[in-house]
């Protein structure tokens, strides 16, 4: 209708024109009114494809000026001898998506989906993939002088900091307070509130927590307080830990658990102490961690969490994006059982976001051994 409407005006005021106008007059204004309804298509194509674009962007518009996605995959391949298996693994797939608020670009809304294998013996679910919540928090900037803090299911204090610069090969193995065949006590997310404060020299997260872990049981019988102190000795400690900056960190950290349900509604109370030197050339790291008030199936509980242990690790690179990794563990259970775990391999950093190892694994209990696998792992972010 807007198009007829221009046209049969032109049309009208060149017949009357015609009889009026010599043939020169009249060519120069059908050139004159030609040019005319060609503006007017333009406009009215501008104003339909500026409303149409309108109505895309109210449909999609975030309520946030930038919203952030990435993602983290380690996909591997294992043979363990001791077992006589072979598999390929995705052991873990994650995805992530930040929303940035305008007030503060350091403060965000965080969710993490994380798929996992599902390997018990609970009927039609057994073998399939399936998605679990790892982070959904909130985190402010600043409310306290140098200091955050996270609400939700949020990072706990110890195991996030570990990985960022003192094990970094989550892909192959779990950091030693986490770890099956290790301490085994904790995980690294849970539903609470976590302060997280960054100077030069001095860093600190001071937590409480349900206490149950991202995929424990949440009873509400207890909660945890959780803490991480570390001293940066070489005042790096607002800088990314990462393997050419050099760093010396001391860290003093645990957990105080109140009838924890995943500890078989006993107390759960540990702490540890570790220690980091990184340079470009070399990382070497240990940790000592020892329970205070444990589950003991010694003394008659279900559960059994109660010993003490140390961790060592180290990476040497010898050359441009080639690593040669080793860690040890050794954890003793106050029953008398003692288990074991060596690893050893070897890193190539395809580029930035993709990272190629190879390592072979051993874990023994009470001399025994369990697993004797060579793995294969690409880890890949983006």
């Amino acid at each position: 209708m807007r198009n007829i409407l221009p046209s049969t005006v032109a049309t009208a005021t060149l017949a009357t024109m015609a009889y009026d106008n010599t043939d020169t007059e009249l060519a120069a204004l059908k050139k004159q009114m030609a040019a005319m309804m060609e503006k007017i298509e333009a406009l009215e194509t501008k104003k339909a494809e500026e409303v149409k674009a309108k109505e895309v962007v109210d449909v999609k518009k975030s309520k946030v000026p930038v919203l952030e996605f990435s993602g983290k995959h380690y996909l591997g391949f294992k043979s363990d001898s001791e077992s006589d298996t072979n598999k390929f693994e995705t052991r873990r797939n994650y995805f992530q998506v930040k929303g940035f608020f305008e007030d503060n670009p350091k403060s965000y809304m965080r969710i993490t989906l994380d798929t996992f294998h599902n390997d018990e013996d609970d009927g039609e679910d057994e073998g399939s993939w399936e998605v679990r919540l790892k982070y959904a928090f909130l985190y402010l900037d600043s409310i306290l002088p140098y200091t955050g803090v996270e609400i939700g299911q949020a990072h706990r204090p110890w195991i996030d900091h570990e990985e960022h610069g003192g094990w970094n090969y989550r892909s192959i193995s779990k950091v030693f307070v986490e770890d099956g065949n290790g301490a085994h006590l904790t995980n690294s997310a849970d539903l609470g509130v976590n302060f997280k404060t960054k100077t030069p020299y001095f860093s600190s997260e001071l937590g409480l927590f349900n206490g149950e872990g991202y995929h424990g049981v949440e009873d509400g019988e207890g909660l945890s307080s959780e803490w991480r102190l570390t001293a940066h000795l070489l005042g790096t400690g607002k800088e990314k830990r990462k393997d050419k900056v050099t760093y010396a960190d001391v860290s003093f950290f645990g957990q105080w658990n109140e009838v924890s349900n995943k500890h078989g509604n006993e107390d759960l109370n540990w702490y540890g102490v570790h220690a980091v030197y990184n340079q470009p050339l070399f990382l070497v790291a240990a940790q000592y961690v020892a329970t205070e008030d444990a589950a003991n199936i010694a003394l008659g509980s279900t559960k059994d969490y109660a010993g003490e242990g140390w961790s060592v690790n180290g990476e040497i690179r010898p050359m441009k994006d080639f690593g040669i990794i080793g860690r040890y563990d050794c954890w003793e259970l106050d029953s008398g059982t003692e288990k074991e775990r060596t690893i050893a391999g070897l890193t190539y950093q395809y580029n930035k976001n993709v990272e190629f190892i190879a390592n072979w694994l051993q874990e023994e209990v009470d001399s025994v051994t369990e697993t004797d696998a060579i793995m294969l792992t690409t880890e890949v972010n983006w």
